[in-house]
């Protein structure tokens, strides 16, 4: 190279050298920030990457910060919650104390309400004073604010999440596919009929074989009479037998003539069977009696028929068992029911009174109805006195032999030992006296009499069952059992078109945007209802963006008296001077604390499932996820420092080597002076 003017060399030399400062200056930077990007023209791309990491880890550490706030707020209404529950174990413990009415006075019953009226009060001062950075957490403040309470239809409802999105409201619809029911049996072995019974009077006739009467004592069918002839007889000598197995009487003689055979002979033979009573007409006595020669026979064959009245009462059922009839003598035809003694009263005139008399007269009363009479021209005598009659059971309504069995309820179990003839309320009656103990409650259908065994309880929790232990041979009990278990049905319906879950007359649904139950009242059946929800509940923030996806609005019921409670009343309720206080309704107050107690432990529980699951697995999912984005950001905007200092050692090495041959490079125009100075 001969020019001096430009020295292309040098300009070379410059340029590298310009560069290699350039890499040094870019890794000293880099490790003197621990940034591989510093300014953009550093990784315009890994710049972008690396800014939305960075928004991403900080709005997450704010949503684990917010979390972890949530947490502290659970945390404090739990410890509120626990407290509560401990009273209202106290309560309960006193309750039950004071139901020992037998052993426990007056003074100490009264000293139990005096603690539970302090126990309402703490209540109510925990509702108001549990507060978090001054926001209050059991007053109600906290919890959903719809229209639910309006709908008759629902007993109970609570709301614990709801997503109200951008509109802060949601519509909520409830279409019922199926009510829930109760389990049931039936048993209609206590059918009911008219109570009925026929007088069965002796035997009479005043026609039979001319002028022979003829009565019997005990036989009550028709008895036909024949005449015969038996020549082992003496001579003249009348004899009566009585077949009981054809119904037939026979009068048989040796007699010598077709005439010797008087209608009085007739009689006395006839009057000598133990079964029977006859005597003939005084003036007809002597008269012949018919034909006993070669066997003759009466002019016709005579039948007994049997004489009675048939009746029934007017009404159905057990009321009319067991309903005596009495024949007494007295100056008149007359009748009269004793209902206390379940005795009908009839007063005849030996020889007077007629059957259809009798008749009539128990046909004007009230509650029965005559329905036959037979024989009813002949006249009663003295020996109808001792005629007798019951309706039994007829009428239906009871047990037919005795029994034994088990009867099983959602609460539980009890034996019970019934006697023949117990009637249908009876059993009813005495099932309901433990309705409490069992869950089942007894109604007799008061049209067929069927008795229905029905679970206090609704859903498949609830169950009837009903085993026999021990059966007479004439019970049909355990025959006409519709089954001997039962169990009821859920409500089947869907919320906003997502199935819900149903236990009883208790429907649950849980979607990402509703998490809600209600109790239905199941005397009020509904298809559909619908109702809003406008507002409240507590918001938290558990995610890094701002959308209703990444937030949960929780709602916290209040635990004021006033409002505590379910199905059996509020806890208010038991208070001294209230309808439920300990002396006014004791019963109904220890199912009152039950409710409660319930309702504050599944708020407890719902708080802490909210904290376990939602809280904690929300707080080590976001920080899981701050850890990788910072990984990620790490990797893209920090600064290898092995690679930059093998870039910083060989950068100083190429400005050292820059520079000196940049010297070299400079020197070289002064080798055109050697040409000039030759």
């Amino acid at each position: 190279m001969t020019r001096i003017n430009t020295n292309v060399s040098s300009l070379i030399a410059q340029n590298r050298l310009s560069r290699t400062n350039d890499e040094l200056q870019v890794s000293l930077t880099r490790l003197s920030t621990g940034l591989r990007i510093n300014t953009g023209k550093d990784d315009p791309a890994g710049l972008i990457a690396s800014e939305a990491l960075r928004s991403d880890i900080t709005s997450i550490n704010r949503a684990v910060s917010n979390t972890q706030r949530a947490k502290q707020i659970i945390s404090t209404a739990d410890s509120a919650l626990g407290q509560v529950s401990s009273l209202l174990n106290t309560m309960r413990g006193l309750v039950v104390e004071a139901a020992n009415s037998g052993a426990v006075s007056d003074d100490e019953i009264a000293a139990n309400q005096l603690q539970i009226d302090s126990s309402l009060e703490a209540i109510n001062r925990i509702a108001q004073t549990t507060t978090f950075q001054g926001r209050k957490l059991l007053d109600g403040s906290l919890d959903f604010i719809s229209n639910i309470s309006t709908l008759t239809q629902v007993t109970d409802a609570r709301i614990d999440q709801a997503n109200l999105g951008n509109t802060g409201s949601m519509s909520v619809e409830v279409l019922v596919q199926a009510a829930a029911t109760q389990a049931e049996l039936t048993n209609n072995a206590f059918s009911t009929t008219n109570a009925n019974t026929t007088i069965n009077f002796p035997v009479r006739s005043n026609a039979v074989l001319g002028d022979i009467n003829v009565a019997a004592t005990d036989e009550t069918t028709p008895v036909t009479i024949n005449y015969a002839f038996n020549a082992t007889l003496s001579p003249n000598v009348v004899q009566a037998s009585y077949d009981a197995s054809t119904k037939t009487i026979t009068v048989a003689s040796n007699a010598t003539t077709i005439t010797s055979i008087s209608k009085g002979q007739v009689a006395a033979a006839i009057d000598a069977l133990s079964d029977f009573t006859s005597f003939a007409d005084p003036l007809t006595s002597l008269d012949p009696a018919g034909d006993f020669t070669n066997g003759g026979t009466p002019p016709l064959p005579e039948a007994l028929s049997p004489t009675s009245i048939s009746f029934s009462a007017d009404q159905a059922g057990n009321d009319f068992n067991n309903v005596a009839v009495e024949f007494e003598v007295g100056t008149s035809t007359a009748a009269s029911y004793d209902a206390t003694t379940k005795t009908i009263h009839l007063s005849y005139v030996p020889g007077t009174s007629a059957i259809v008399d009798i008749a009539n007269a128990l046909d004007g009363l009230n509650d029965f109805t005559v329905l036959s009479i037979n024989g009813g021209t002949f006249g009663a005598t003295l020996g109808d006195a001792d005629t007798k009659a019951n309706t039994g059971i007829t009428g239906g309504g009871v047990l037919l032999d005795s029994l034994v069995f088990e009867l099983l309820g959602t609460d539980g179990t009890q034996s019970f030992n019934f006697q023949t003839g117990t009637s249908v309320q009876q059993i009813a009656a005495a099932l309901n006296l433990v309705s409490d103990a069992t869950g089942v409650q007894a109604e007799v259908n008061s049209t067929t009499g069927v008795l229905e065994l029905r679970s206090v309880a609704y859903g498949s929790d609830a169950v009837v069952g009903v085993s026999v232990i021990s059966e007479g041979a004439n019970g049909i009990f355990r025959s006409h059992a519709s089954a001997l278990r039962s169990t009821g049905t859920d409500i089947q319906a869907t919320v906003n078109g997502f199935s819900a879950a149903g236990s009883g007359n208790r429907l649950f649904v849980n979607t990402s945007t509703l998490t809600m139950q209600m109790t239905l009242d199941p005397d009020m059946p509904v298809n559909s209802l619908s109702f809003n929800i406008t507002g409240g509940g507590a918001l938290f923030q558990l995610g890094g963006d701002v959308v209703s996806n990444q937030q949960a609005r929780l709602g916290i019921d209040s635990l004021a008296t006033s409002t505590l409670g379910g199905a059996s009343g509020r806890l208010y309720e038991i208070g001294s001077g209230q309808a439920k206080s300990l002396i006014n309704d004791i019963t109904t107050a220890g199912k009152i604390i039950d409710e409660v107690i319930n309702k504050v432990t599944s708020l407890r529980g719902r708080l802490g499932a909210f904290q376990s699951t939602t809280l904690e697995s929300n707080e080590v999912s976001l920080t899981d996820t701050v850890g990788n984005l910072t990984e990620a950001e790490s990797t893209v905007r920090d600064a290898d420092f092995a690679r930059e200092s093998a870039l910083l050692t060989r950068s100083q090495i190429l400005v050292q080597s820059g520079t000196t041959v940049l010297g070299i490079a400079n020197q070289n125009p002064q080798n055109v002076l050697k040409l000039l100075q030759q």
